[in-house]
């Protein structure tokens, strides 16, 4: 069964060289945008939601700076770095081991529930999150295999999630709530609770996934514990806006806003998945909106936390260049969210078009962010965030628990 096998797995592997790496990148990642987001308004709202973790992680989700594992189409950290601080903060090295663990079963579970669950409209970060954040607290607190296994089973009635929250404060808020439930599935695994472990067989195939997956059926056949690795996200806004931005800011270099007539964005279907707002009103509507993504590629030096305020987006130049944008979205290009290419065509008020195109994001598996970058995002995070006293180096498993008590700790 699933669960038993996904409960061995996470028990019995040792992570390598490679594992650590990934972990202390998702652990610097995710504290500095949790951190970033400390004068939020959502975190008044988080004062009643149950416990750290749930706090920390909405906190960590709300701006959409967080990373994402691409096969599984899951905010993976954002989940599992809260949770593993939050029962297990006290000791680096467990902390760091639960999140492995809890990482890699929400890549596999999220894997097998596959592209197909997302296009659905599930927001697979909180359907497949549940059960993980239930390892990543049954791993803190060294509870049994069979125990996490019948607690991957008891996440199974919490593991909801859609993506009609997009946009709004529950979307940050459903995932904290992921992260809460998880810790509540081990908790009364812990105390005895007992479970039908062929339940997740059975709600993998509800939502339209695959029970039979190899990553869930076979996890030790992957060499990573997280396979395929984590993304980076640049700009503080959906990961299907990192690469139009992308092309926009570095193929066609910098443009005089004033002189663009028309803009034209070509990119597989797919890829345009949860942009569910095309003509935003909010700065929140906006981390949705490729034809907002147009507008501060055009007319932001950087497409900053400023960006995607409200201010930014009530701008009368904002609604001009959302209003000339043209989204072709042609078919049989593949179906995930970065099959294919984006190409833009620029057309200039003296008749001239640029063009140019992106494959891979900045930040991607594929184009990892350099140490340079990884710095530089992490002092744009702690900047807004009132820190002065703290430095990038300063965000190690050792740390990240009390950062995030001592700074995000109250709620008035």
């Amino acid at each position: 069964m699933i669960a038993s096998t996904l409960a061995t797995w996470a028990v019995d592997t040792v992570p390598e060289d490679a594992d650590r790496a990934l972990a202390d990148r998702g652990l610097l990642d995710t504290v500095a945008v949790a951190l970033a987001a400390r004068a939020h308004p959502i975190r008044q709202v988080t004062a009643a939601l149950d416990g750290d973790a749930a706090r920390w992680a909405t906190l960590a989700h709300v701006i959409d700076f967080d990373d994402l594992h691409l096969p599984s189409t899951t905010h993976i950290s954002t989940i599992c770095v809260p949770v593993a601080l939050a029962t297990g903060g006290d000791d680096p090295e467990l902390a760091m081991r639960a999140y492995l663990a809890g990482a890699g079963v929400m890549a596999r579970l999220g894997t097998a529930l596959g592209w197909r669950h997302y296009t659905r409209g599930w927001h697979a970060t909180t359907t497949a999150g549940v059960p993980a954040a239930a390892v990543v607290a049954g791993v803190a607190w060294g509870l049994s295999e069979e125990q996490i296994s019948r607690a991957i089973a008891l996440a199974i009635p919490a593991s909801g999630g859609v993506q009609r929250a997009f946009g709004t404060d529950a979307k940050s808020l459903q995932v904290g709530m992921a992260a809460q439930a998880g810790i509540q599935a081990a908790r009364l695994a812990a105390a005895g609770a007992t479970a039908d472990l062929r339940a997740v067989e059975a709600w993998i195939d509800l939502l339209g996934g695959d029970p039979g997956h190899p990553l869930v059926t076979d996890p030790s056949s992957d060499a990573q514990m997280v396979p395929g690795g984590l993304a980076i996200k640049v700009y503080p806004a959906c990961y299907a806006l990192q690469r139009p931005i992308g092309a926009l800011r570095h193929t066609l270099g910098a443009l005089r806003p004033e002189d663009v007539v028309a803009v034209r964005v070509t990119t597989p279907r797919g890829t345009v998945t949860p942009l569910v707002h095309h003509r935003p009103k909010t700065g929140l509507e906006a981390k949705f909106s490729l034809e907002y993504a147009v507008a501060t590629a055009l007319l932001d030096e950087h497409s900053g936390f400023w960006a995607f305020s409200d201010e930014a987006v009530r701008r009368d130049e904002v609604e001009r260049l959302v209003g000339l944008t043209d989204v072709h979205l042609p078919a049989g290009q593949g179906d995930g969210l970065l099959d294919g290419s984006v190409e833009v065509e620029i057309e200039l008020r003296d008749g001239h078009t640029l063009r140019g195109s992106l494959d891979l994001p900045p930040g991607s598996p594929g184009n990892p962010p350099t140490p340079e970058e990884m710095t530089a995002k992490v002092a744009d995070c702690i900047a807004p965030a009132g820190i002065e006293d703290l430095t990038p180096s300063d965000l190690t498993w050792a740390t990240g628990a009390r950062l995030l008590r001592t700074h995000l700790g109250a709620t008035s």
